[in-house]
């Protein structure tokens, strides 16, 4: 299995390229993101099967989360303990070409919409916001109010335009329509805990995973939000992160504080 050690750095953030297979990226920070600075590592599997890097890009504080362009293979954004989303084009390092900053707290999630009809990112921060950009732009479209605790999480659908889920520390699930900002178009107590991760399914527009702190992972049906569809445990601590297989209807994968990457099938 081909690895690549972040010397000084632990990972926060891995993606894939949408353009080239072997590509990925990589936000780090040091000291588990608590203090320090953070790099941006781009890396490549080359013919032999060995994960090298392409190049890095140091940053002052540590970088929490990192997004592809959806319409340029050399962009990415990433999402910073600064308040800060950061345009980096990996032919021109070592700084960031664009910065773009009205959060007033840490970064912790940026998502680049995945809809050809639209090219927006949103981030998700501290300051309990959703901020919604146009990566050319100065300044944000719109700000989404209505969460009471850290935001950790903002996803798009991939299936509907202008359609999103947050999650937060305020237990909350919450559905929004980019277009009408000034209120969810759904809320669901999601967890009796802070609510870390959200996904999507790939194969039903309708479908959501969550992950939580009380280290339960549920499933909800946007059709019906009065129960969960489907509640795992499988965790003994803080579910970080949990995601839907791009591949099948109803695999789901997690990572978790206890230490534990698990596989979930049904």
């Amino acid at each position: 299995m081909p690895s690549y050690l972040t010397p000084n750095r632990h990972g926060y953030s891995v993606r894939f390229s949408p353009f080239h297979p072997e590509r990925l990226v990589c936000a780090t920070s040091q000291y588990y993101g608590l203090a320090g600075g953070g790099t941006l590592f781009s890396l490549e599997l080359t013919p032999d099967n060995t994960l090298v890097e392409v190049c890095t890009f140091p940053w002052q504080d540590g970088l929490f989360d990192v997004v592809w362009s959806e319409t340029d293979p050399n962009i990415v954004v990433t999402a910073s303990g600064d308040g800060i989303l950061h345009i980096w084009n990996l032919n021109s390092p070592p700084l960031p070409v664009k910065a773009l900053k009205e959060h007033k707290k840490e970064v912790y999630s940026v998502d680049w919409s995945q809809t050809r009809q639209e090219q927006l990112v949103l981030s998700a921060s501290w300051d309990c916001t959703v901020k919604l950009w146009d990566p050319n732009s100065a300044s944000s479209l719109a700000t989404f109010l209505g969460h009471t605790q850290l935001v950790y999480n903002a996803m798009w659908s991939p299936h509907v335009p202008s359609c999103f889920a947050s999650v937060s520390g305020d237990g909350t699930l919450r559905i929004w329509n980019s277009l009408a900002p000034h209120r969810e178009s759904m809320i669901m107590r999601a967890h009796d805990a802070e609510v870390l991760s959200c996904s999507w399914c790939k194969y039903d527009k309708n479908i959501l995973a969550t992950g939580g702190s009380d280290g339960l992972i549920k499933g909800w049906d946007l059709r019906n939000f009065s129960s969960p569809v489907f509640e795992l445990k499988g965790c003994e601590y803080a579910v970080r992160r949990v995601q839907f297989s791009p591949h099948y209807h109803s695999v789901l994968a997690s990572v978790s504080y206890d230490f534990t990457t698990s596989y979930y099938t049904n």
